[in-house]
């Protein structure tokens, strides 16, 4: 079955100590100031200009290891996106909620994240056969 896919957030994961003082940073640098995510306080987003990208800052605890950058890919099929990934090289780390983390080829990470039915299409996003 066929399904979408784009890259829609780039985040940067931040150590709890440097979380809020590096968001305010990136989020005046972009020119898009950082808030709040409703529902998910180990979160910042900024709106950058383009209404297909977005900027979000995480919170990482201190289990974690220290500041790095990954990306999301949104799709509206899930299981779909990370097969053919994983047909691409990339790797299962673990799923967390509804989404799963990833790690390319290189090793580095990211995640693939479920985007509301119906909002990705030929217009915004790559489709997949």
């Amino acid at each position: 079955m066929a399904h979408y896919s784009r890259i829609c957030k780039v985040v940067v994961d931040v150590p709890a100590a440097d979380h809020d003082r590096v968001a305010a940073f990136w989020g005046a640098a972009a020119g898009a100031p950082a808030a709040v995510v409703p529902d998910s306080p180990e979160y910042l987003s900024a709106s950058l200009r383009s209404p297909r990208m977005w900027l979000y800052f995480q919170r990482l605890d201190s289990a974690e290891s220290g500041p790095r950058v990954h990306l999301d890919i949104h799709t509206d099929d899930v299981e779909a996106e990370v097969t053919r990934l994983e047909r691409l090289g990339a790797a299962r780390v673990r799923r967390v909620h509804s989404w799963w983390v990833m790690r390319d080829p290189a090793g580095l990470l990211f995640c693939v994240i479920p985007h509301p039915p119906g909002n990705l299409d030929d217009s915004n996003a790559q489709r997949w056969d």
